[in-house]
C-alpha cells in the first residue's frame, strides 16, 4: 500500500549533505562532481541503494541529475518536474531547465576559470560522457573518473538489493530463451561480432525468460550479461538471487565480481551500446585490448516487437485491470462528493481494487493522484506533507497501473469530482480527448516513427495556443518496465513503429496552480486492414488495449466532430461489453451511465 519517503528526502537535509560532499571534493582537488539519478544499469527506476540524487537534494523525480560545484549546486530537470523540484529542494540547490540549458554550457558559465569535474564511471554512459567532453573542448574544464563521493558520505546507505529471480512462463513469453538467444547470436555472427555486452536489466530478463525483484514496481534482476555468437550467455548476478533456480542450458552463472575480468578475456569485435553501457565497461575492454563495436543493445527491438502470446496476455491483463478501474471509479463517484477523502485515501483504495483481482504482482509505478493544483505537477507523487483533500468541483488526475504476470498496464483518467467543472476545464479536457482520439483512429504508412505522429495529438491544443511538456507516449513492456524503449510517441522518437509494439497514448494539459488533465490508453501497433480506396501501401494502425470510461461530465460534445463522437461512442460501447460482465452489480449500474452515448 501507500509508502511515504518523506523522512529520507527532507529539504532541510540537503545543506549539510551538500557541505559534506564539497568536503570530499576539496580533498580530491575537484571543482565539481556529477550526481545522476542512475545506477550501473541505466534503468529508469533505481533501488534505494542507488537513490543518490534524492538523498543529496531531496528531488525524487524519475529523471534528472545534479552538478555540484564549490559555489553552485544545479539540479537539472525537464518540463515534467519544474513544479515538483521547487517544492522538494532547499534554497542551496538551483533548479536548471534542461534540456534548454545543456550541462556543458552551464559548466562553462559557472566555471570560467576551468577546473576538474569528477564523475562515477559506473553511473554514466559512454555516449553521455563523450558528448560532454566534446562540448567542453577549449574550456579548460576536464572530466575525471573517480570513486563515488556520495557513497563515502552516505553513512546509512541501504545495501544493494538481492531479490529472488524466477522463471517467466513459456506460454506467456511465447518464445524460449534458447530461440531468442539463437536469433540474436545469428545477427551478431552475420555482423562479424563475437559477443554483445548487455547491461539493461529488462533486456536480460526478456532474453533469458527470467523476472526479478530488485527494483520496486519493475520485475527485473540487476545483473550484467555477455551474449556470445554461439548463443551462450554468461550471467553476472549475485548468487543469493538465483538460489533454487534450475540450470538454464547455455547460460553460465557467475558473480558480479567476475564481470570485469570476463570482459578482459573476450575476443573482439564486441558489441556494446554506448547509450546504455557505463564508461567502466568501455575502459575495461580498451585496457584489455579488446576491439569494441558501438551498436544498439540487440535485445531492444525484438523485445519491443511483442509476439502473439505477449499481445494476448496483455489484452487479458487490461481486461482485468479495466474491471478494477471501473470498480474504483464507481466507488470514487459515490464517495468523493461526501467529503473526507484525501489523495492518499484514493491511492490506497485504487491499489486495493487491483489487489482484489488476486492477480496483481505489484503496481507498475507509484500512483500519481493529483487533486486540483497538484494535478498540474506532471509526475506528482503524493506525500504525507502534500496530501490534499478531494473537494467537489475539482479535477482529480489519477495515473496508475498494475504489474500482472501476463501484462503491464498504465492508465490515466481525469474526473470532475461531483460531476461539475468550469468551462475552461471542460474545453481543455475536450481538446486533450480530441488529440487522444486522433491517434487512436490513425492509419499511417509503414516506416514512420513516433516523431511523425506526435503532433497529431497536440494539434487541437495548438489551435488554442496550448501544449504539454512531455512526450505523447512511451513504450510499455510485458510484465517488465512500464516505460520501455526504443519506441515512443515523441518529437524525439526516431525508431520506426512496427507491429507488436505497445505504447501509451497520453496527451495532457496543465495549468499551474489550478488543475491538470491527462487521458491515457495503451495501444498496440498492428497492420491496418486494406480499404477499397487504398493504393496498395502497407499501412499500420493502433489497437486499443485499455477499456475504461472517459468522464462524460468533462466533454463539450459540440466541440467534437462527427467522427470523434462516433469513435467515443463506439469505444464506450466496447468498454461496457468487455467490462460489465467482470464487475459487481453496483459498478455495472455506474458503468451503464458512464458509457451512455453522447
Amino acid at each position: 500500500m501507500f509508502q511515504s519517503f518523506d523522512a529520507t528526502t527532507r529539504p532541510q537535509d540537503g545543506p549539510p549533505r551538500l557541505k559534506a560532499l564539497r568536503g570530499e571534493m576539496a580533498a580530491r582537488d575537484l571543482a565539481g562532481f556529477l550526481v545522476p539519478r542512475a545506477d550501473a544499469h541505466q534503468g529508469e527506476y533505481v533501488a534505494p541503494h542507488d537513490e543518490r540524487l534524492a538523498w543529496l537534494t531531496g528531488f525524487t523525480g524519475s529523471a534528472g541529475f545534479a552538478a555540484i560545484l564549490t559555489d553552485q549546486a544545479g539540479v537539472f530537470i525537464d518540463g515534467r518536474y519544474r513544479l515538483q523540484v521547487r517544492a522538494q529542494v532547499a534554497d542551496e540547490f538551483t533548479p536548471v531547465h534542461w534540456p534548454e540549458t545543456q550541462l556543458a554550457d552551464w559548466l562553462k558559465q559557472q566555471m570560467p576559470q576551468g577546473g576538474t569535474v569528477g564523475f562515477d564511471p559506473w553511473l554514466h554512459t559512454a555516449a553521455e560522457i563523450g558528448k560532454l567532453e566534446t562540448a567542453l573542448q577549449g574550456s579548460d574544464i576536464t572530466l575525471q573518473a573517480t570513486t563515488n563521493l556520495i557513497d563515502r558520505i552516505w553513512s546509512d546507505q541501504p545495501a544493494p538489493p538481492k531479490g529472488a529471480v524466477t522463471v517467466y512462463p513459456l506460454d506467456l513469453a511465447g518464445q524460449t530463451s534458447q530461440a531468442k538467444r539463437q536469433a540474436i547470436a545469428a545477427q551478431l555472427s552475420d555482423a562479424g561480432q563475437k559477443a554483445a555486452v548487455l547491461t539493461l536489466p529488462d533486456s536480460i530478463a526478456w532474453l533469458l525468460n527470467l523476472r526479478g525483484s530488485d527494483i520496486a514496481r519493475i520485475p527485473v534482476p540487476l545483473a550484467f550479461a555477455i551474449l556470445s555468437d554461439d548463443a551462450t550467455v554468461q550471467l553476472f548476478i549475485d548468487p543469493a538471487k538465483t538460489a533454487g533456480l534450475e540450470p538454464i542450458e547455455g547460460v553460465s552463472l557467475l558473480t558480479p565480481s567476475d564481470f570485469l575480468k570476463a570482459l578482459g578475456k573476450l575476443s573482439g569485435p564486441v558489441r556494446v551500446d554506448p547509450k546504455t553501457a557505463p564508461v567502466t565497461i568501455f575502459s575495461a575492454l580498451a585496457e584489455a585490448g579488446v576491439t569494441t563495436v558501438p551498436g544498439d543493445d540487440p535485445c531492444l527491438l525484438p523485445k519491443a516487437r511483442k509476439n502473439p502470446a505477449e499481445i494476448a496476455g496483455t489484452r487479458q491483463a487490461h481486461l482485468r485491470d479495466g474491471a478494477a478501474m471501473v470498480e474504483f471509479l464507481a466507488w470514487l463517484d459515490g464517495a468523493a462528493p461526501k467529503g473526507g477523502l484525501t489523495e492518499i485515501d484514493v491511492v490506497e483504495k485504487l491499489e486495493g481494487f487491483r489487489r482484489a483481482t488476486n492477480a496483481l504482482r505489484d503496481i507498475s509505478f507509484d500512483t500519481i493522484c493529483g487533486a486540483g493544483p497538484n494535478g498540474a505537477i506532471v509526475h506528482y507523487r503524493v506525500t504525507r506533507d502534500t496530501n490534499k483533500p478531494i473537494e467537489e468541483g475539482q479535477l482529480l488526475l489519477v495515473d496508475s497501473g498494475g504489474q500482472y504476470l501476463d501484462g503491464t498496464t498504465d492508465i490515466t483518467r481525469t474526473v470532475a469530482i461531483g460531476g461539475t467543472a468550469g468551462e475552461i476545464e471542460k474545453a481543455a479536457f475536450t481538446r486533450v480527448l480530441q488529440g487522444m482520439i486522433a491517434l487512436s483512429r490513425l492509419r499511417w504508412p509503414r516506416g514512420l516513427a513516433g516523431r511523425d505522429l506526435d503532433a497529431l495529438a497536440r494539434y487541437p491544443l495548438w489551435l488554442a495556443g496550448q501544449d504539454y511538456d512531455h512526450g505523447t507516449g512511451h513504450g510499455v513492456g510485458v510484465y517488465l518496465s512500464v516505460h520501455e524503449g526504443p519506441q515512443r510517441l515523441s518529437r524525439l522518437g526516431e525508431v520506426p513503429l512496427d507491429p507488436g509494439m505497445i505504447l501509451s497514448n497520453e496527451p495532457g494539459y496543465y495549468r499551474e496552480g489550478a488543475f491538470g488533465i491527462r487521458i491515457e490508453n495503451l495501444i498496440a501497433v498492428t497492420e491496418a486492414p486494406d480499404i477499397t480506396t487504398g493504393d496498395d501501401r502497407k499501412m499500420l494502425t493502433f489497437e486499443t488495449l485499455t477499456w475504461v470510461p472517459i468522464d462524460r461530465n468533462l466533454i463539450l460534445a459540440g466541440q467534437l466532430s462527427t467522427p470523434e463522437r462516433d469513435w467515443l461512442n463506439q469505444y464506450h460501447a466496447e468498454v461496457f461489453a468487455k467490462i460489465a460482465p467482470r464487475v459487481s452489480e453496483d459498478a455495472r449500474a455506474w458503468l451503464t451511465a458512464a458509457t451512455r452515448p453522447i
